[in-house]
């Protein structure tokens, strides 16, 4: 449910409900992780990884040293790093070579060896598959995954670039557009929508409930506060009922937000509130939106 002015209000969404058989027979609740407040599930001499995960997602947020390295040995996929601070310097290795990248960046790593090294102190947030079982078993909710959960398909990652995959990285210093939501890069195995900052709290007459059926939504939370609404849907069997969540945090924190809620989330911060989204794999309604995806040309949709 969005209103006239909002852009989502135009796509097509998720049908799942004309495959033969199609319902929801079981729910499960959403996984928050306040990164603030707890104890990281690393600490060394690179700095300080909190890790927390979805069903196809593990999010390590790093608050990273001077010198910090960050390496990743026979990756299997391709894997996320944002780098939120225009302060923040970092330098990627890969096979093909050793590149600088800037702060206020998305990057796009490839598979294999790779490392990470901070040339300034600053905040990394890597993205990667369970693939990366290491990182997936380290999350602060492990334990919730152990069996896969309802409603999310199995993960496909999506096709390659016709070149290959290699070291890519774009800047988010991209002006506010109002026929597109957000800032929307997407790669082979995620799709980040760094959307734009709302300073103060969002108006309580404007909001945008909605729900996914088939993927899940995870909720980076990097300055400010949220509230995170979720309802779940009334079905016949009344034992899989669930009551409403109403999840308030700071930041930095996660929310994943399971199909088939319906959610929306409120700015609840007098200052800079900073959302971004999350999703593994790329979202098929936003990438079939002409221009939303600013990086669209690099990587292929699947086939129809």
């Amino acid at each position: 449910m969005y209103s006239a002015s909002d852009p989502r209000s135009t796509l097509a969404g998720d049908k799942p409900k004309s495959e033969p058989g199609w319902v929801h027979t079981s729910f499960f609740g959403s996984q928050l992780a306040l990164f603030y407040g707890t104890a990281p599930q690393i600490s060394d001499a690179s700095g300080e990884t909190w890790i927390s995960r979805g069903q196809n997602v593990v999010i390590a947020y790093s608050k990273a040293l001077a010198g910090g390295v960050f390496e990743r040995v026979a990756q299997a996929d391709e894997y996320a790093v944002i780098i939120p601070d225009a302060a923040t310097q970092v330098e990627v290795t890969t096979a093909a070579g050793a590149e600088v990248v800037p702060g206020y960046s998305v990057v796009f790593v490839p598979p294999g060896n790779s490392t990470i090294r901070m040339l300034t102190a600053g905040t990394i947030v890597r993205l990667l598959t369970p693939k990366s079982a290491d990182m997936a078993d380290a999350a602060s909710n492990a334990a919730a995954f152990e069996e896969p959960h309802p409603n999310v398909p199995p993960f496909q990652p999506w096709p390659e670039p016709p070149g290959g995959l290699k070291l890519r990285w774009y800047t988010l210093d991209v002006p506010d557009d109002p026929s597109r939501f957000g800032r929307i890069y997407r790669c082979t195995t995620f799709m980040v929508n760094f959307l734009a900052p709302r300073v103060g709290p969002r108006a309580r007459d404007n909001v945008s409930p909605h729900h996914h059926d088939t993927f899940e939504q995870c909720s980076l939370a990097l300055t400010g506060a949220f509230t995170h609404h979720l309802r779940w849907p009334w079905t016949t069997n009344m034992s899989v009922w669930r009551e409403d969540e109403h999840l308030y945090c700071e930041s930095p924190s996660v929310c994943v937000i399971p199909p088939p809620a319906i959610h929306t989330t409120t700015a609840e911060g007098p200052g800079v509130n900073q959302l971004v989204d999350i999703f593994a794999p790329p979202r098929m309604d936003f990438s079939a939106k002409p221009d939303w995806v600013l990086n669209a040309d690099d990587y292929p949709m699947p086939n129809a």
